[in-house]
């Protein structure tokens, strides 16, 4: 039986083949420094375990609302109030398996076949397969070299048309860690109102900011679709648990496609995630910002004196994305040969897109400073020779 047509235009994702290199080197015995995958050394707070633990022994397990635990969508509504200073009814807020679950939601009740959503890039992959998926296409707009890998409204304003029906936008941004002003939210949000499109808000890293809260396009835009992960501030990366909030006008269609979708998110990591906004839970979670700030500043100096130029401001997330346009034409190859020599695992641009894919490499600052202390001494052999 022939598989639908949508199947043809779902990309792999070049990270997992890294992954496999890895665990093949690994297995080998050769000592693979990781810094590929967007996943840091920490795991969830001790209390989220302990809160988990104690669900199971005390909650009902049995099927909950499929817009989430109420007591969870008041616990992050007050976070929008104690964070932003907005207050956004826990009816808007919609639980879900992660933050890719939130994102194809989105998708789903907001873009029909045939429209198109316009994309920064260089970005995360994952978000045009997902558009395939409800057999909408993307529209590329490529972030300016020449101005910090800023995204300009002359580029957002070449790309759209009248198929265009949103623009997705990350902050902080997955590769690049770049962060969104509440100046620049609110321009993007001038520029969707002027060209009838919704503005969907990636903001799964938030909190994981160097230079205090990133602002939320809720603060420039009442009406954004912004998408959240319990995955990367709180380290629940493996509890697939994020949330959406929507429109008011997308409050029922939203619970009717959850319903048919996934019936819900998981209830055990639900009543975990409780803990995560408990004062103690939070200061954590800021503790180990702070820690990932400590290897970005590290990183920031070391790397361009070996001859690894960083693109962007990289303020958020635990991203850097280099230029290694010196080195080679073939970021892929480059990155294969960079580990097979050294044992330093990076990602190739060849995943994120943008005006230089073959030129790029995103390097995920997921481990300790001595281990970069390593890696970075690692590529300053490999680039001399």
């Amino acid at each position: 039986m022939q598989l639908a047509k949508r199947c043809q235009h779902i990309s792999p994702f070049q990270v997992i083949q890294v992954l496999k290199q890895v665990v093949a080197l690994e297995s080998q015995g050769k000592d693979v420094i990781r810094l590929f995958v967007g996943e840091p050394d920490f795991s969830a707070s001790p209390a989220i375990l302990k809160a988990a633990s104690e669900s199971l022994k005390n909650d009902a397990q049995g099927y909950i609302s499929s817009t989430g635990l109420a007591p969870l969508k008041q616990k992050i509504a007050q976070r929008y109030l104690r964070w932003h200073g907005l207050t956004i009814d826990p009816a808007r807020i919609i639980v879900t398996p992660g933050g890719s679950a939130a994102l194809q939601l989105a998708f789903l009740a907001l873009i029909d076949s045939g429209d198109v959503v316009l994309l920064p890039e260089p970005g995360y992959p994952c978000n045009s397969n997902l558009l395939h998926m409800v057999d909408a296409t993307s529209e590329a707009v490529y972030m300016d070299e020449s101005n910090n890998m800023a995204l300009t409204q002359q580029a957002l304003q070449s790309a759209v048309s009248e198929k265009s029906k949103a623009l997705l936008v990350a902050s902080p941004s997955n590769p690049l860690g770049s962060v969104q002003t509440l100046e620049q939210w609110q321009a993007l949000s001038s520029f969707c109102q002027n060209n009838g499109l919704a503005l969907i808000a990636d903001e799964i890293y938030h909190g994981l900011s160097f230079d205090g809260l990133a602002p939320t396009a809720l603060e420039a835009d009442n009406n954004a679709w912004v998408v959240q992960s319990f995955s990367k501030f709180y380290g629940m990366t493996g509890w697939r648990l994020g949330w959406l909030v929507v429109p008011e006008n997308a409050i029922d269609a939203c619970e009717r496609i959850a319903q048919n979708l996934y019936l819900s998110a998981s209830s055990v990591a639900q009543y975990a995630a409780l803990r995560c906004f408990d004062e103690d839970v939070e200061r954590e979670s800021f503790e180990k910002r702070d820690e990932l700030r400590k290897r970005r500043d590290y990183l920031t100096q070391a790397l361009p004196e070996i001859g690894l130029n960083i693109l962007a401001n990289p303020d958020g997330a635990f991203y850097l994305y280099l230029d290694v346009s010196p080195y080679t034409q073939d970021s892929l190859q480059w990155c294969e040969q960079v580990l097979n020599e050294t044992g330093v695992a990076l990602a190739p641009g060849a995943d994120f897109g943008g005006p230089s894919p073959n030129t790029t490499a995103r390097l995920a600052y997921t481990v300790g400073v001595d281990r970069l202390t390593e890696a970075v001494a690692r590529l300053k052999g490999f680039l001399a020779r």
